[in-house]
């Protein structure tokens, strides 16, 4: 019995041996060759996700922000007549000091208000005259209180065109004290000289001598601005300004100077929300004696901040873009993911603060699923 099997085994292994060498009688080595194995790079490469979570708030506030003339310490110099531009005295970047003489217009409209002023000089000191004298002759009876009544009207009538005449010379620049009357009568010129209010630098200047200037002129002939004190303007989300206060310390960096730390002063939160972005306007003013810093350049203003509350951070590199809006993809169920839209702030180094959009605890895709493939 085993003899049979063993034949029977012997011959099936024969003829299979003789199916595989094509019938030849001939014995061969058969040997089947292996399939390749795929390359690795072509085997699916597990999606990386992130795990949603909360953390504390950042121990400081980032904002982008402008750098900008300091309030009250930069003017725009317009003329206040109508002349012709004689001189210009300052260049685009010099220095000057307060009450310092910029240019000079011919204006008849100076000439006139002198003129004016001159002979409301002498009207009033003839109406002062006049008073003393008759109130000495109402005092012992010798003329009427009617006139002794018409000539203070006199007086107060003169005395307020005098200051009408005075202050419209203030008006247009000459210092008050040089208008006393009690100095020598002024001499009656056409000669205007527009002065600078204030100390610092030109630093805009769109006048040339022979220009026709005047109260309608669009730009302005001259700006003067204080660089020595610049101010930083960022806008901050309206849930972040209870974190914030005046007088409170930051930090600015511009793109200029990275390495650059400068310490910034809030003075000023503004009272309105700006409805589109949902943002609220804040100024601190930073020193610049070295003018290195210059109006409109770009930084990033840091405040420090106590918060007790939990924010949603995520890698940037998980953010995607599908029909004008920032999303992420959301683990649904193992390997399938969904798309969702996330409103964001920016934030400082690899990471975005989530605003709306997720939850703590759900899972998403750690880059964007469509990056690198072609549409």
């Amino acid at each position: 019995m085993a003899h049979n099997v063993f034949t029977a085994g012997a011959v099936l292994a024969w003829c299979l041996a003789s199916l595989a060498c094509g019938g030849s009688d001939t014995p061969r080595t058969v040997t089947e060759k292996p399939q390749p194995a795929a390359p690795v790079s072509e085997r699916p490469k597990p999606i990386e996700t992130y795990i949603v979570t909360a953390s504390s708030a950042n121990s400081s506030l980032t904002r982008p922000a402008t750098l900008a003339y300091a309030e009250d310490e930069f003017s725009t110099i317009s003329s206040p007549l109508q002349g012709r531009v004689l001189e210009v005295r300052k260049r685009l970047g010099e220095a000057v000091k307060a009450g310092e003489i910029l240019m000079v217009i011919d204006s008849p409209d100076i000439a006139t208000a002198y003129s004016d002023f001159v002979k409301e000089i002498s009207e009033l000191g003839m109406a002062e005259r006049n008073y003393d004298l008759i109130k000495s002759l109402y005092e012992v009876q010798a003329v009427s209180l009617k006139e002794f009544k018409q000539a203070e009207n006199d007086l107060i009538r003169e005395r307020a065109e005098f200051a009408q005449a005075k202050d419209k010379l203030v008006f247009l620049g000459v210092p008050a004290g040089e208008l006393k009357k009690t100095t020598p009568t002024p001499v009656i010129t056409s000669r205007f000289e527009l002065k600078s209010p204030l100390t610092g630098t030109v630093v805009e200047r769109n006048v040339t001598p022979g220009q026709l200037v005047g109260p309608d002129t669009t730009a302005p002939l001259m700006t003067v601005a204080n660089l020595n004190r610049l101010q930083v303007v960022a806008d901050v989300y309206e849930r972040d300004v209870p974190l914030i206060h005046i007088g409170q310390r930051g930090h600015l960096q511009v793109e200029a100077y990275p390495n650059l730390d400068i310490e910034a002063n809030i003075v000023f939160i503004g009272e309105v929300v700006e409805p589109n972005t949902r943002t609220i306007k804040i100024r601190a003013r930073i020193d610049n004696a070295d003018h290195r810093l210059k109006p409109q350049m770009y930084g990033k203003l840091q405040i420090p901040v106590e918060s007790t509350a939990q924010i949603i951070l995520i890698p940037r590199k998980a953010l995607a873009h599908a029909n004008g809006r920032t999303v992420v993809y959301v683990e649904q169920s193992p390997g399938l993911f969904q798309p969702r839209p996330i409103s964001i702030q920016e934030e400082p180094g690899d990471r975005v603060r989530v605003l709306e959009g997720l939850a703590v605890g759900e899972r998403i895709a750690s880059q964007d699923l469509n990056a690198g493939q072609s549409s």
